[in-house]
């Protein structure tokens, strides 16, 4: 990856020259209200609208200190570039200040800092993270994320910690291997992509012998993913002995059908995010652990980053990584330490 994962000292900086930005709200900020618009690739992601509801709250606690109107307007693209494409034209002709856009498709956004940029309005990307030659396009074309791989590997360090503590709890079958069955989030998706190769590699790095029985992709959705789950059990049934999925919706779908297939030696399950549902799997056994994207973050480096740029406000390059990107690291969520995230 050429691009690291920005550490805490990063969001501190971040954090302080935002901070130190909040006087444009009574000096720049005029008395109309600022308008962000935010468009989203699906409306019942969880993870999505965690953030979402995040960015919002965000937007209110600014409110009350520059006593103006923060107007957040949130769409749903449908899962359909075409229409998030015409989403970006209307929220332009309508005056907004600044645009948030969770990619349909990361490949697309190219037309989008097209439109923007002819009339020069900022743009914040979210959670898909562009072409890097696309988000270059433009001087005023920021990413808010964290580092696919990063999850990935963190994925790899649980099932193999765990592995090397409980090897025979793992390898039932005491072939020296984990058998495994991968669920993806989605085809083509870098996020997903990076996440099965960089979770399964981390086992191989580490010595540690793999076998894929399966693999499959279920859309990041719980429902999907309990239906492969429950295909792949009928034809491999206690040969499983992992499950990575690329998210913890699908972690979830997955544990349903273990579940309804009561069989009785169970696969440890790993997924990305840290929802409150998927902590609560931590929590009962039934979730190995999980990379935790932590939303909040996200949401917070967005809003902020948003609203300097709605205020007319110049980045300080030294707050962004290669003067675009803004990366939210990642943490480990195991049942040692799933108290402190519930």
């Amino acid at each position: 990856m050429k691009k690291i994962i920005i550490k805490g000292i990063f969001v501190v900086i971040l954090c302080f020259s935002f901070c130190a930005m909040g006087s444009c709200g009574a000096k720049s900020v005029s008395a109309d209200k600022i308008k962000i618009g935010v468009m989203t690739y699906r409306k019942d992601d969880t993870f999505i609208n965690s953030l979402c509801s995040s960015l919002n709250s965000y937007a209110k606690q600014k409110e009350k200190e520059i006593g103006r109107q923060i107007q957040i307007t949130i769409v749903d693209s449908q899962s359909n570039q075409v229409l998030q494409d015409d989403q970006v034209s209307r929220f332009l002709s309508r005056g907004y200040s600044a645009l948030c856009v969770n990619l349909v498709d990361r490949t697309a956004a190219a037309t989008i800092v097209n439109k923007a940029q002819r009339i020069g309005v900022p743009l914040i990307f979210f959670n898909r993270e562009p072409v890097d030659a696309d988000l270059r396009m433009w001087d005023k074309a920021y990413y808010v994320g964290a580092d696919a791989a990063r999850s990935g590997t963190i994925q790899g360090e649980i099932v193999c910690d765990y592995y090397k503590a409980n090897k025979s709890a793992v390898d039932r079958n005491g072939d020296g291997k984990i058998q495994y069955v991968m669920l993806e989030g989605e085809e083509g998706h870098q996020d997903a992509l990076l996440r099965t190769e960089y979770s399964v590699g981390y086992l191989t790095k580490s010595d540690v012998g793999v076998e894929k029985l399966a693999d499959g992709i279920a859309n990041w959705q719980r429902s999907q993913a309990a239906e492969k789950m429950s295909q792949w059990l009928h034809t491999y049934g206690e040969k499983i002995e992992a499950v990575f999925c690329n998210n913890d919706e699908m972690a979830l779908g997955a544990i349903d059908a273990i579940k309804d297939s009561r069989i009785k030696n169970k696969p440890v399950v790993v997924g990305v995010d840290g929802t409150q549902a998927g902590i609560e799997a931590i929590r009962s056994g039934d979730m190995l652990g999980t990379a935790y994207n932590d939303a909040k973050r996200q949401a917070e480096m967005i809003f902020d980053l948003s609203y300097a740029l709605a205020c007319g406000k110049d980045i300080p390059k030294n707050t962004l990584k290669d003067g675009h990107y803004v990366y939210v690291p990642y943490q480990t969520i195991t049942s040692a330490n799933v108290g402190q995230y519930i």
